[in-house]
């Protein structure tokens, strides 16, 4: 892996764990504007501690060694939840305000998994 390519691994991989830490300690905190969206978005309100508890053990996966096949759970996680978040947005006619941060985090998500080092890859067994 070249210099480069890890420069660019880690900084989108520390930005996407610090986005979905923070988001998933609002949800779990239920905050009133997290709580108002989910309202506003016509979802359950136990979906916010579901989804935040995953966010928080997907960033774990995607920051520790090794584990390659719980990595890309994780990463898939994030791609499934994210790109819902911005379907969902736009399904409830939200500006692209809204879509930002969703969008962001998918981005985040895509550049992180595209340079993933090796040793944080599924290992082939053949």
């Amino acid at each position: 892996m070249t210099k480069r390519n890890k420069i660019i691994y880690w900084i989108a991989t520390l930005w996407l764990a610090l986005g979905m830490t923070a988001t998933g300690i609002v949800q779990i905190l239920q905050i009133k504007e997290e709580v108002d969206m989910m309202n506003h978005l016509r979802y359950p309100l136990y979906f916010l501690p579901l989804l935040g508890i995953w966010k928080i053990l997907g960033v774990i996966a995607i920051l520790i060694p090794k584990f390659g096949l719980l990595k890309e759970w994780a990463y898939a996680g994030f791609f499934f939840a994210m790109s819902g978040a911005v379907v969902s947005h736009l399904a409830s006619g939200d500006d692209a305000k809204a879509l930002f941060g969703p969008a962001l985090l998918i981005v985040l998500t895509i550049v992180s998994w595209y340079f993933r080092p090796e040793s944080r890859k599924v290992i082939s067994v053949n």
